[in-house]
């Protein structure tokens, strides 16, 4: 499989099977299941803890200072540092947030990518069709899917309605995926939701 890479267009996605996604990187050099100690050293940069941003760090192997959730996992959010326009982090064609998640072994648990809500409109319009990418890079069966229905307040926008959450479990893998499109019909045009959102996470032992 190979790992998205900083800049993917749809028209070249294609489906990948399980079986190699689970021999190759997850994005760039990053694999769930690697220590914290084989993390790279150069190329990204804006460390904070995810759950708190405005608590910066210097690097990936102070991630015990962020608060750690639920789950146990801390969440270390960073960007490339060959970002695209405006400093951002570009995965898919679409502007994301980064984060990986650490365990206290000093393991990578998960990686999550999530579309930045405060991209560029034209862009931000687009947020929910990078779950489809992702759909097609992970291989498109096996997924579990439940669908919402619009609310007073989560409607439809320009017709279409989008509130989509999904898993698939692999052998060494368990992807969580969410999509979203509606809008508030008592707030502005301008202000509506748009996202997709990856975690893919170590598989249950």
């Amino acid at each position: 499989m190979k790992a998205f890479g900083p800049v993917l267009s749809a028209a070249i996605v294609l489906p990948l099977c399980a079986a190699a996604a689970a021999q190759q990187n997850d994005l760039r050099e990053f694999r769930v299941g690697m220590p914290v100690s084989a993390l790279p050293q150069s190329g990204y940069g804006s460390f904070s803890c995810a759950n708190d941003p405005s608590q910066k760090i210097e690097d990936w192997r102070d991630y015990k200072t962020c608060p750690a959730a639920s789950d146990g996992l801390r969440a270390v959010s960073f960007r490339y540092d060959t970002g695209g326009d405006d400093g951002q982090t570009i995965v898919g064609g679409q502007p994301v947030t980064l984060a990986l998640l650490i365990d206290d072994t000093a393991e990578v648990a998960g990686l999550r990518i999530e579309t930045d809500p405060h991209a560029r409109l034209y862009l931000h319009k687009k947020a929910y069709l990078f779950a489809l990418q992702v759909r097609a890079r992970f291989g498109d069966d096996g997924w579990t899917c439940r669908k919402a229905e619009p609310t007073a307040t989560q409607q439809p926008v320009g017709g279409v309605f989008i509130k989509e959450h999904c898993e698939k479990a692999t052998e060494t893998r368990r992807f969580v995926l969410d999509r979203q499109l509606f809008r508030d019909p008592a707030k502005d045009l301008r202000d509506f939701t748009d996202a997709s959102q990856l975690t893919i996470l170590k598989a249950p032992d």
